[in-house]
């Protein structure tokens, strides 16, 4: 193997092969077949997947495939039902959640399971949270947003204080995006909308004081490259400045709190790579995938291989080092 050999990925999905009846409403899977099946939200069909969405073997083998020694294993954003009272939102996200711990036990650590929370209640999200935890998952990921509640909102502060307090990493997930019919054509919701959705986040939690409120040892990553924010945080900046009267509603200006988050890698242009890093620093930066939707980057960590720009330290802080800090660990299993 190559010098990318043994990446961290710390952005993959899984869904079960299937699970109890949560109702008329509720997300279900049409299996197909043994390795196809459809995700189904009431009567509507959402998305086909595979069977590398819950078999163990298949990641594994894929993984080696790509060089990957471990990989973070985060829940589909469909599910987590912040939308439902608090109580069947709790009740999904024991049963996806216990579920999740099935599908990685068989990768020897090299599968890494974050749980997910009824946010839209902070005590039971962080119940929610100590029990996950407890049980075995290794971080939680979240949506970008509860409803109109952006995660400036007081309950979802409260979470990531006591995601801190745990020392829990926090990986932050778009979904939900806006529809209109302007965006249903071309998967624009999530080609445009998902980048947007998560700069406004990011956006939220700096002019929103999050991180005056939040300790500096909060471990908290956004997905895919964190949108747009890297490219507009000087438009950011120039209206922090020029308009205070209306923006400068954290204690320091936008700039000065880049290095309090990730983001990862998944812009699949070793230009926007390097917007990244050169924006938020190669300490601020991790692989990852988007494993195993059609969107996401084959073979993992293809735009870090294709970035010249990126000296050896640097590759390897984007491939293993930054995870290795996010997770809390010190080293990952080095076989794969």
């Amino acid at each position: 193997m190559d010098r990318f050999s043994g990446t961290i990925d710390v952005h993959t999905h899984y869904v079960p092969r299937g699970w109890p009846d949560l109702g008329a409403d509720a997300p279900w899977l049409r299996l197909d077949s043994e390795r196809d099946a459809m995700i189904m939200v009431g009567s509507s069909e959402f998305r086909r997947i595979g069977a590398d969405c819950w078999d163990a073997e298949i990641r594994l083998a894929d993984m080696d495939a790509d060089g990957v020694r471990a990989q973070v294993v985060s829940p589909t954003p469909v599910f987590f039902s912040y939308d439902a009272p608090v109580g069947e939102a709790t009740k999904i996200a024991r049963i996806f959640n216990d579920l999740a711990l099935e599908i990685c036990e068989p990768g020897g650590g090299r599968l890494i399971p974050f749980c997910q929370v009824p946010l839209q209640d902070p005590d039971a999200a962080c119940a929610e949270l100590d029990r996950a935890v407890d049980s075995g998952h290794a971080g939680v990921e979240i949506g970008n947003h509860v409803g109109d509640r952006d995660l400036d909102s007081a309950g979802v502060v409260q979470f990531l204080q006591h995601a801190a307090s745990r020392g829990v990493p926090v990986f932050v997930h778009p979904w939900d995006m806006p529809d209109s019919p302007r965006l249903d054509r071309w998967m624009a919701r999530w080609i445009t909308g998902m980048p947007a959705e998560t700069h406004l986040s990011i956006m939220a939690m700096i002019l929103g004081g999050v991180f005056d409120q939040v300790p500096e040892d909060l471990r908290i990553c956004f997905a895919h490259g964190g949108g747009s924010f890297a490219f507009w945080l000087g438009r950011l900046e120039n209206a922090w400045h020029k308009r205070s009267d209306l923006i400068a509603t954290s204690e320091r200006p936008p700039s000065a709190y880049v290095n309090r988050f990730s983001v990862d890698s998944v812009v699949f242009d070793p230009v926007a790579l390097r917007a990244l890093v050169d924006t938020l620093g190669a300490s601020q930066v991790m692989v990852g995938s988007d494993y195993p939707y059609p969107l996401g980057e084959r073979p993992v960590g293809e735009v870090v291989r294709r970035a010249k720009h990126l000296t050896e330290s640097e590759v390897a802080d984007l491939t293993v080092r930054n995870a290795q800090r996010f997770l809390g660990v010190d080293d990952r299993p080095t076989d794969g």
